[in-house]
C-alpha cells in the first residue's frame, strides 16, 4: 500500500516499486506506474492501486472420483497482474485519496476467478478416474489445471497472468485412506514378519554355531588340561624320581663318609691303642729302671751306710738306732719318765760301759 503523507490541503503520495499507481485529474490520466512520488489534491484527484508482485494462492477443494469416493485437493497457484492498467479498468482497484486505503477487495475477486478456474479442470478429470488411480494423478492434475489457466480468456481479460500451478496432494477421507492403506501395510507387515522370521532363523543359525565353536573350544580346552594333567603328573613323577637318586646319593655318600669316618676313627684309635701301649711300655720300662736304678742307689747306700756303720762302736750303733726307732715311733704329747724307769735304763747302760 502506498503512503500517503497530509500537508495542509495537499498530499503526497509515495509508492513501492511492486506497487502500480495511476493519477486521474479530471477524467485524464495525469501519472501512472511502478515506484510514483507526487504531490496532488485530495479533491480533485482519482487514485487506483495495483499490486504487481507474485502471489501465491493455496487452493483446497474437494472432488469425486468415479466410484463416488469424495477426495481433497490441495494445490497452489502462483499468479501476477501482467497488466496492471486493464486491471484498473476492469476491477476496483481504488484508493481513498485522503487517506491512501484501499476501498474494495479486488484481489479477492481475482482470487475466487483462479480457484474456480482452476477446479473445474482438475473436477473434471478426476470424475472420470476411479479412486486408486485418481489419487495418482497428481501430475495430470497439474497439468489439466496448468492448461485451462494458461488458455483461459477471462484471466486476459482483467490482466492476470497465471506463472504456475501446483498440486500438492490429493487424498481421500481418513477412513477411506486407512482402508486404502491397508493391503500395502499388511504386505509391508508381512515382508516385516518375513524378515524378522528370517533374522530369527539367522540369530537361531548364528547360536547354534556359536554352541558349536564354544562345544568345540570346551572339547579343545578339556583335551588340553588333560595333557596339562599328564605332563603334570609326568613331571611330578620325574620330580619323584630325581629326590629319590638325590636322596640315594646322599645316603650313599652319608654311608660313605661314615664308613670311612669310622675306619679314620678305628685307624686312630688303633694308633692311640698302639701309642698309648707304648707309651705304658716305655713308662713301665722307665719306671723299671728307675726302680731299679733307685734300688741299686739303695742298695748301694745302704752297702755303704752299712759299712761305715762297722767300723762304730756298739753303743754309737746303739744310740744311732734308738735314733732312728725313735724316728719311727709316733708322735708323744708328752712322756713321764720316772725314777724307777731311769734307774732302770742307767742300770742296763753301765755295764755297756
Amino acid at each position: 500500500m502506498a503512503d500517503v503523507t497530509r500537508r495542509f490541503f495537499l498530499r503526497h503520495l509515495r509508492g513501492t516499486p511492486t506497487s502500480w499507481v495511476r493519477l486521474h485529474v479530471k477524467g485524464r490520466v495525469r501519472r501512472e506506474g511502478t515506484g510514483q512520488s507526487f504531490w496532488y489534491r485530495p479533491l480533485h484527484a482519482v487514485l487506483s492501486e495495483v499490486p504487481v508482485d507474485d502471489r501465491e494462492l493455496p487452493l483446497l477443494f474437494h472432488a469425486r472420483t468415479g466410484d463416488f469416493a469424495d477426495i481433497t485437493v490441495q494445490a497452489t497457484v502462483t499468479y501476477r497482474v501482467a497488466d496492471p492498467a486493464l486491471a484498473a479498468n476492469r476491477l476496483d482497484f481504488s484508493v481513498d485519496p485522503g487517506t491512501g486505503k484501499a476501498r474494495s477487495r479486488p484481489l479477492d475477486q481475482v482470487a475466487t476467478l483462479l480457484a474456480e478456474l482452476a477446479q473445474q479442470p482438475a473436477l473434471d478429470l478426476l470424475a472420470r478416474v476411479p479412486l486408486a488411480q485418481a489419487l495418482t494423478t497428481v501430475a495430470p492434475v497439474r497439468e489439466a489445471v496448468s492448461a485451462a489457466l494458461a488458455a483461459e480468456p477471462r484471466l486476459a481479460d482483467v490482466g492476470v497472468a497465471v506463472m504456475s500451478a501446483r498440486v500438492v496432494a490429493i487424498r481421500p477421507e481418513p477412513e477411506l485412506e486407512r482402508a486404502l492403506q491397508t493391503p500395502t501395510r499388511e504386505a509391508v507387515q508381512v515382508e516385516a514378519d518375513r524378515a524378522t522370521y528370517a533374522r530369527r532363523a539367522q540369530a537361531v543359525e548364528q547360536e547354534r554355531s556359536i554352541a558349536e565353536n564354544e562345544l568345540q573350544n570346551k572339547i579343545e580346552l578339556a583335551r588340553r588340561e588333560q595333557q596339562l594333567v599328564e605332563q603334570h603328573g609326568a613331571n611330578s613323577r620325574r620330580k619323584v624320581e630325581l629326590d629319590a637318586a638325590a636322596e640315594l646319593a646322599a645316603a650313599q655318600g652319608r654311608a660313605e663318609r661314615e664308613k670311612v669316618a669310622n675306619a679314620a676313627a678305628a685307624e686312630r684309635a688303633r694308633v692311640l691303642a698302639a701309642a698309648e701301649a707304648e707309651k705304658e711300655r716305655i713308662l713301665a720300662a722307665a719306671k723299671a729302671d728307675q726302680v731299679r736304678a733307685v734300688g741299686h742307689a739303695e742298695a748301694e747306700a745302704e752297702a755303704a751306710k752299712l759299712a761305715a756303720y762297722a767300723d762304730l762302736p756298739p753303743e754309737v750303733l746303739r744310740a744311732l738306732t734308738v735314733r732312728d726307732l725313735a724316728g719311727q715311733l709316733p708322735q708323744i704329747g708328752q712322756l713321764t719318765v720316772t725314777p724307777d724307769l731311769l734307774s732302770d735304763l742307767l742300770a742296763r747302760l753301765a755295764p755297756a760301759r
